[in-house]
């Protein structure tokens, strides 16, 4: 005998699902975060002026924690996409003309994920073979930081277009607050300055300035922690709406 899911079982599992996603991209981030915090290389971040021989001292001396570091972020670095995703699944409920805005999001959330995955590699090669000529650990480490730091297009673009769905949203029962729109647009706005790490060996503009790293790093911790807060209330709204189970 076959047994057909009504609507409040389809509801609930497709809560539950998000739930799940949200929490693994939550759980996966804190592991990200806590590799950043360990790594010897950024707190301080290493200088663009730092000469090569010092360069390679740091990861001659440090080989085996930038190894360890890096294959973790390898490895939980793309569990964190689920979180994203749940924003993905909640934008195609808003009340737009079309579903075009959250798969736009989609895409420049997969795009950053690719270019984070790159500059971990970029660093993991560096640390492989730390005895090789200072020059080229130097151009490795440049690659890593610069590819780390600088290509936020896809980050401005992802806040750029949750802010415009939050806006254009005109149902009865708005998905997202309204303020979420603005806070989306300020984060992304905040990170948007660190492409001038490419262009910039010194001052706030740097791979280790002001703006291109704490402000940018800052910014995007505070739109995931924000977010999580955000999609756990609506998840909990969208379950009681449709009859499901949170």
């Amino acid at each position: 005998m076959t047994t057909v899911a009504g609507p409040a079982t389809t509801a609930s599992a497709d809560v539950r699902t998000q739930t799940i996603g949200l929490w693994t991209g939550l759980c996966a981030g804190v592991v990200v975060l806590v590799g950043f915090l360990v790594y010897p290389g950024f707190f301080p971040p290493m200088s663009p002026s730092m000469p090569a021989d010092e360069v390679a001292a740091f990861y001659r001396d440090n080989a085996t924690m930038v190894r360890a570091t890096m294959i973790t972020w390898n490895l939980v670095g793309i569990m964190v996409l689920p979180l994203f995703m749940v924003i993905v699944v909640q934008m195609k409920r808003m009340a737009t003309q079309s579903h075009v805005l959250a798969y736009c999001y989609l895409t420049a959330a997969v795009s950053g994920a690719t270019i984070f995955a790159l500059a971990d590699i970029f660093f993991l090669v560096a640390a492989f073979r730390p005895n090789r000529s200072p020059e080229l650990v130097q151009l490795l480490n440049d690659m890593a930081w610069i590819v780390f730091v600088a290509p936020v297009g896809m980050l401005v673009a992802q806040n750029l277009l949750l802010a415009l769905a939050v806006h254009l949203d005109a149902g009865p029962h708005r998905v997202f607050p309204r303020w979420v729109g603005p806070f989306a647009l300020i984060t992304g706005l905040a990170m948007a300055p660190a492409a001038g790490a490419a262009a910039f060996p010194d001052g706030p503009l740097a791979w280790d300035g002001a703006v291109s790293f704490w402000l940018r790093n800052g910014a995007f911790v505070s739109f995931v922690v924000v977010m999580f807060f955000v999609l756990r209330t609506t998840l909990r709204r969208q379950a009681a709406e449709e009859g499901a189970t949170p």
